[in-house]
């Protein structure tokens, strides 16, 4: 009697422990995965734009960090964040339409191959299009012969070029433009020249919003911040920035973080953008990174 006495009560146990773990669930489910943004600044007022720049680093299939292995990560991190607007660098057209699908089509993108159509590395911009709508929309290249498709006439490395629009904001009704792009690696005499070059191109388009890779330290004295902050009259989004995160170089080729190193990817702005809040994301899963570079985000108000 003692014995089935003693089953009868650790079955009852067993059964009132799943009731238990049932209601749990049901009382208290898991919380979604809260942005870096809003852990730096709180929730976005509706008038609040989410920028990012990030160089995807291109879909090679080589492992480690091939980019099988780093698009569930990519997913995350944009999922989690979910940027209004994306400039990206090195993305490939598959890696675009993988992204736009991981993300169950709420993005749509501008832009082109910097070897013209579909070939090459993009510099494409990406949007919320439950917030913003293209008005406008092109791309040049980084040469003497800008509209070119993959014209390269000042000894870099390799083809470079821009992607510009003109996006309506549709949660406050003001449009602005998005400028985006991936400046040579090798060649300071090149960066320089599409510095100018870009410059000129943006004179007359404003509000702006400029992402990119510079390839080149974020601070006065270096050619293409001169040219775009010093004389362009841009700014440097991590600079004006109400709230800022902690400092990190933004290339890290998947190695450890360097606090306070080079930021060579950017977003500036135009003098009437004010800028909100400024992070560099170190997000990653386990040891895994999304990319060979940290994505930089900012909080805008449009004037």
């Amino acid at each position: 009697m003692a014995i089935r006495g003693g089953l009868s009560t650790v079955r009852s146990l067993i059964a009132l422990l799943a009731v238990l773990s049932t209601l749990a669930l049901t009382v208290a489910p898991v919380a979604a995965a809260t942005s870096a943004m809003e852990r730096l600044a709180g929730p976005a007022k509706p008038g609040d734009l989410h920028v990012m720049t990030f160089n995807l680093r291109y879909g090679s299939t080589a492992t480690p960090n091939s980019w099988a292995q780093r698009r569930p990560v990519m997913r995350n991190l944009l999922a989690t964040e979910r940027p209004d607007l994306i400039g990206i660098q090195e993305g490939l057209s598959e890696q675009l339409s993988d992204i736009v699908g991981d993300l169950d089509d709420a993005y749509g993108y501008v832009g082109k191959g910097r070897l013209g159509g579909t070939r090459g590395e993009f510099s494409a911009i990406l949007y919320r299009k439950e917030r913003l709508t293209p008005q406008a929309y092109g791309n040049f290249w980084l040469s003497n012969t800008p509209a070119i498709p993959g014209s390269e006439t000042w000894g870099g490395w390799s083809v470079r070029m821009v992607t510009w629009g003109r996006f309506l904001d549709r949660t406050t009704g003001k449009q602005f433009y998005a400028v985006n792009t991936h400046l040579d690696n090798a060649s300071e005499y090149a960066r320089f020249r599409a510095a100018m070059l870009i410059r000129h191109r943006i004179k007359a388009m404003g509000p702006i919003v400029l992402t990119g890779d510079f390839n080149s330290p974020a601070r006065l004295g270096g050619h293409v911040y001169d040219v775009l902050v010093a004389r362009a009259g841009l700014r440097d989004s991590w600079m004006t920035a109400q709230e800022r995160g902690p400092a990190y170089g933004t290339f890290h080729g998947y190695r450890p973080l360097v606090s306070g190193g080079p930021r060579i990817d950017w977003v500036l702005t135009s003098a009437d953008v004010v800028v909100t809040a400024a992070l560099i994301n170190t997000y990653r899963r386990g040891s895994q990174f999304p990319s060979d570079h940290l994505p930089v985000q900012v909080r805008v108000r449009l004037p």
